[in-house]
């Protein structure tokens, strides 16, 4: 079958391309007036009265200095003037909204991380009605000169509730000092790009990431009304901060325990050196950054000796990176592609210098994007990294006596996981059958809290279009 034939001036650009750039500015906005926010959406679209025009996925040549996206929650769809029976036909986390109990308890945001903890004017989801994205290149003047444009044309429509900034750092680290952003999937019908890595991993069809294209489920997934119902996405945005300090001195401290140096300790909690080089290519040193060509030319499974890591010796099976990509593993849940994600994050706040240590927010912040929040973002937290209990029996090469999947892998995700020193565990597989050699790292602390989140719908430009004149028709 043809690979499906996408208008890329109808998807908005940060679903389908990344846009490489070294800031970024998420708005939060309440509408106040719902006719002057159409006006003002229509003004977007058009990049009319001066302002900034919405990112396509047509890609453009010379690089423009900045980039925007708009996106909307339930309330703000509703404010605008879609009716209930129209909204009953969205994805049902996204109705609920990231301030749902059921919604936080899914993704483990309880605790520190629960919503009510959240910082300005998140804590309240019936508030925050959209979110506008500006992506500047690399000048901090064009970033502000376009934030005072926006606000201006703010005033009689919309409240700022709250401003995220974010910053790349260095080699597109973020702060615990791993390489990011290396391993995205592939969209069948998106933009071929030179700069994107490639990925010998199947590609992911279109109804993954796109409404109104066919799905991993052989479905397509559909909105009312049908200008709502191509081309446009979901996608859930996160504040995340991470406490280095706090992670560092678990390194330290569980190295000594478990006999792994501190580099090699935190190779095996991502999956990845901190240079982005991956254990299965690499397995005993991080080595000479690979060329991007064979960052993730690999997988879990060969079922020939010495390469199969069915049993996690090489990259643990609770490994972030094989948690949120399982590859060719056995799971449950059908399999990874099912449940991909497209991520487009950045790190905020003040690098850290461990000599040097400075108190400050810092973390990623972001959008995670994709067809469905309940069957691939909500799915891959809840089912994969809050639980161990995904992973199906199986048995390498060696067979039984080597190990089985199902005793390598105990608690949650380091990073994501609601790691509560009382109960928290991460296995380092040995061969042993039922895990009797393993060793375990145990008792450590939450390192990264939820300080906010949205679930948001990305329309197409063409529903962008039908949004803008929906106030004034009603």
């Amino acid at each position: 079958m043809a690979d499906p034939v996408i208008d890329y001036d109808d998807v908005q650009g940060t679903i389908l391309r990344g846009y490489r750039v070294d800031l970024a500015r998420h708005f939060v906005l309440s509408i106040t007036n719902p006719q002057a926010a159409g006006k003002l959406i229509g003004a977007l679209v058009d990049g009319s009265g001066g302002l900034p025009k919405i990112t396509t996925a047509r890609h453009i040549q010379p690089k423009p200095p900045c980039f925007l996206n708009i996106s909307f929650t339930c309330p703000g769809l509703a404010k605008l003037g879609l009716n209930a029976e129209q909204l009953a036909t969205f994805d049902a986390s996204f109705q609920l909204g990231a301030t749902s109990s059921v919604s936080a308890q899914a993704v483990g945001d309880v605790g520190s991380s629960a919503p009510q903890n959240w910082i300005s004017g998140l804590q309240d989801g019936a508030k925050v009605h959209i979110l506008l994205s500006l992506w500047v290149t690399e000048s901090a003047s064009v970033l502000e000169s376009v934030s005072v444009t926006l606000r201006a044309a703010f005033k009689g429509c919309m409240a700022e509730l709250y401003a995220q900034d974010a910053h790349a750092l260095p080699d597109n680290k973020v702060h615990f000092g791993y390489r990011d952003s290396i391993a995205q999937p592939t969209v069948i019908g998106a933009p071929a790009t030179k700069r994107e890595a490639p990925d010998d991993q199947p590609a992911v069809k279109t109804g993954e990431f796109l409404l109104g294209y066919q799905n991993e489920l052989g479905g397509v997934y559909k909105v009312s009304p049908p200008e709502l119902s191509i081309n446009s996405s979901y996608a859930a945005f996160r504040i995340l901060e991470q406490d280095v300090a706090g992670f560092d001195a678990m390194l330290a401290e569980h190295a000594e325990e478990t006999g792994l140096d501190t580099e090699m300790l935190a190779a095996k909690i991502c999956g990845r050196w901190r240079n982005g080089n991956p254990l299965e290519l690499t397995p005993d040193a991080p080595g000479e950054l690979l060329p991007p060509s064979k960052l993730n030319n690999f997988n879990y499974v060969t079922g020939v000796a010495p390469s199969d890591d069915t049993l996690g010796l090489i990259c643990p099976i609770g490994s972030h990176i094989r948690r949120n990509n399982p590859r060719n593993g056995a799971v449950n849940g059908t399999d990874s592609t099912h449940h991909r994600i497209v991520r487009r994050a950045m790190p905020y706040g003040p690098s850290y210098d461990p000599l040097q240590p400075v108190d400050a927010q810092r973390g990623l912040t972001g959008y995670f994007i994709n067809a469905s929040i309940h069957n691939q973002f909500e799915f891959l937290t809840s089912e994969w990294n809050l639980t161990h209990l995904f992973v199906k029996a199986a048995t390498g090469p060696g067979g039984s006596n080597d190990g089985n999947a199902v005793y390598n892998i105990s608690g949650e995700d380091v990073f994501l996981g609601v790691n509560d020193p009382a109960n928290s565990s991460f296995t380092l597989a040995e061969v042993g059958p039922r895990g009797s050699n393993n060793r375990l790292m145990k008792n450590f602390p939450r390192t990264i809290t939820t300080r906010g989140g949205v679930y948001c719908f990305f329309p197409s430009i063409t529903g962008l279009r039908y949004l803008a004149q929906l106030p004034s028709t009603r």
